[in-house]
């Protein structure tokens, strides 16, 4: 466990359903920081084990030439944290962001990565936080027209390209980052399971369980299998079945609907 994660673990004394359960958090390294915080607050040991490496990209020309080109832009969609950091990195390097050209994302965390660029006018859903629940807002209706660039990873879903298009609007993505599988050794999850002692995985997103399916030995898999699983969307929920998983708790978005899903589960189960 980091420094300040252990640091905040030793000051908890507040007994909860979570005290002292092993609970893996595979969010990007990146990203993992407030979900195990909210766990250690709670009394649990975040077990980080990332299933989704992020990396930047080795040519940077794709977003030089969207920051060129950004004053005829009428809307950026970002689809994660990641697309804000890796692109705004890049382009707030090499001019300020025009007034005009509206922003959206998806999700408190995204909007808290935006904020800390000095963007704080975002369309972005405030119940649920997926490209469908986006593209439901009132902004996002009437696309005739509009020029719009979707900064994303390498890769991903279409239904925001594919309904803006549909929309009347035209459509370009700019590639910020790189994601791939970690090459990260799954030994400290077999002990913890040989131990008994792996209590529940947390999972947010379709390619991050698929990752982690083949980052996992047959014995593993076998454990993963019997494990609860704690996941913000359905989609997820679907790909775990799909898999053979079967203890599946669908929670409320983002990480505060997983950890309030944790609570729930481990205090009807509390052994």
């Amino acid at each position: 466990m980091d420094a300040p994660l252990k640091k905040l673990s030793e000051a908890v004394s507040t007994r909860t359903a979570l005290s002292g359960r092993h609970i893996v958090v595979t969010r990007p390294a990146e990203q993992c920081e407030h979900l195990a915080a909210a766990l250690v607050e709670q009394g649990a040991h975040p077990v980080l084990f990332p299933v989704l490496a992020i990396s930047a990209l080795d040519d940077v020309s794709p977003l030089l030439d969207a920051a060129i080109r950004l004053d005829g832009i009428d809307l950026a969609v970002f689809v994660s944290p990641n697309a804000i950091a890796k692109s705004l990195e890049v382009i707030l390097s090499r001019r300020s962001w025009p007034a005009q050209v509206r922003v959206a994302a998806i999700g408190k965390s995204s909007e808290r990565e935006l904020e800390r660029f000095g963007i704080r006018e975002v369309i972005a859903p405030q119940d649920r936080f997926d490209s469908e629940a986006l593209l439901a807002l009132p902004e996002l209706q009437e696309m005739q027209g509009r020029k719009v660039l979707i900064f994303r990873g390498d890769g991903g879903r279409d239904v925001v390209f594919d309904t803006l298009q549909a929309r009347g609007a035209t459509v370009e993505y700019v590639t910020a980052y790189r994601r791939s599988k970690p090459k990260t050794d799954p030994s400290p999850l077999l002990k913890l399971w040989d131990d008994g002692h792996l209590d529940a995985v947390t999972l947010t997103s379709s390619e991050g369980l698929r990752n982690l399916w083949e980052m996992l030995p047959r014995l593993g898999r076998s454990w993963l299998k019997q494990t609860p699983v704690f996941v913000p969307h359905v989609r997820i929920a679907e790909q775990a079945r799909a898999l053979g998983l079967s203890r599946i708790e669908l929670t409320g978005p983002a990480d505060d609907g997983l950890v309030a899903g944790l609570l729930s589960y481990f205090s009807r189960h509390d052994a």
